[in-house]
């Protein structure tokens, strides 16, 4: 259970505090918190870009903004993945976000 919320956005602080004794449970939630916070990034960089854009030309920056859904979609696709491969006992890793977390 803690796997699964491990990745369900700030919900990971959840099983970080509570087990601090299970690795495993704890790989995930750091995993899961670095990965919260490059959607974050992401999600205000990709949101500025379709601001600019739109501020410079409307028909390019209306373009752009179909690209949030696709963005949105794809991080509930990691997450799901994360999650299926945590409650059957592996590791999704993520280049960049896995090696990040590694270090903490």
């Amino acid at each position: 259970m803690m796997i699964v919320l491990s990745y369900l956005w700030l919900l990971a602080l959840i099983p970080l505090l509570v087990e601090k004794d299970d690795r495993e449970v704890q790989w995930h939630a750091k995993h899961g918190l670095v990965l919260t916070v490059v959607e974050v990034v992401v999600m205000i960089g990709l949101q500025v870009v379709v601001m600019i854009l739109g501020a410079i030309s409307g028909g390019l920056g209306c373009i752009f903004t179909l690209l949030i859904p696709i963005f949105m979609l794809a991080i509930l696709i990691v997450h799901v993945l994360c999650i299926v491969k945590g409650i059957n006992g592996q590791r999704f890793l993520i280049p960049g976000v896995s090696e990040f977390a590694d270090k903490y």
